[in-house]
């Protein structure tokens, strides 16, 4: 069964529109369900403008249903999907807001940090999220938080959480490989590992800086040796010396 939203039964008047070519301005007819067209006077070929993808952020069939999905379309679909991983995650989390505010802070910092280093944000920010999913299930099973216990527990629910969301493969593996050791470095990281690590240093530091405070020159000297990636040596500097 087709898609209601795709199927041409149920489309309203404005289904079938022009719109310009950014290269050359010629109109081109588009249907709504195109994903998109070729512009016949100077060949571009261009994403549909009122096209949207939402729902292939987390569907399974997104391809079968809209066709090939063009880049602009992969690049939104990783980023929807990163945004229903964060509504995920706080699902999960419930009313433990202590873990869902440190995961939010995780995932802001991984952000600047991946964008600098040039990092798959996909990737990262989906990392970032689920990194201490395991943490109430070592609770649970082990009495601990350790981070030994959250490695161990926490890639079997990130997995299930993004095969529920429809995330390929290839995503699912490597998330699952940094939850599964964010807190011990190998003697080779991706740059997606280095940002989500550093990520969650500085939140780390932060957090226990609020709760104890440290002296800025014990503060300068972690962050000098700490970290995996120059951008996250800088973040953690703004964040920690905002006044060094």
């Amino acid at each position: 069964m087709k898609c209601p939203g795709q199927d041409s039964r149920y489309w309203k008047p404005g289904a079938i529109f022009n719109a310009k070519c950014p290269k050359c301005d010629h109109s081109v007819e588009f249907f709504k369900d195109d994903t998109a067209r070729k512009c016949d006077k100077c060949g571009h070929r261009f994403t549909n403008p009122d096209m949207d993808f939402g729902c292939a952020s987390y569907c399974q069939y997104a391809e079968q249903c809209i066709g090939e999905l063009p880049p602009e379309a992969v690049a939104q679909r990783e980023d929807l999907l990163k945004d229903r991983i964060a509504v995920e995650m706080k699902r999960y989390f419930r009313t433990d807001f202590k873990r869902i505010g440190h995961a939010t802070r995780v995932a802001r910092h991984a952000e600047r940090i991946g964008k600098n280093e040039k990092g798959n944000m996909a990737v990262i920010l989906a990392a970032a999220y689920l990194h201490d999913i395991g943490i109430h299930e070592a609770e649970r099973k082990h009495g601990s938080t350790a981070p030994k216990y959250q490695e161990e527990e926490g890639p079997e629910i990130a997995r299930s959480i993004m095969i529920k969301l429809g995330a390929k493969e290839e995503l699912i593996d490597e998330v699952c490989d940094i939850v599964g050791h964010h807190h011990h470095p190998r003697s080779e990281e991706s740059v997606n590992f280095k940002a989500v690590y550093d990520a969650d240093l500085i939140t780390n530091l932060e957090e226990g800086h609020k709760e104890s405070p440290m002296d800025s020159d014990r503060l300068a000297r972690i962050i000098d040796k700490s970290f995996l990636t120059a951008s996250g040596r800088q973040l953690a500097g703004q964040v920690l010396l905002p006044d060094a």
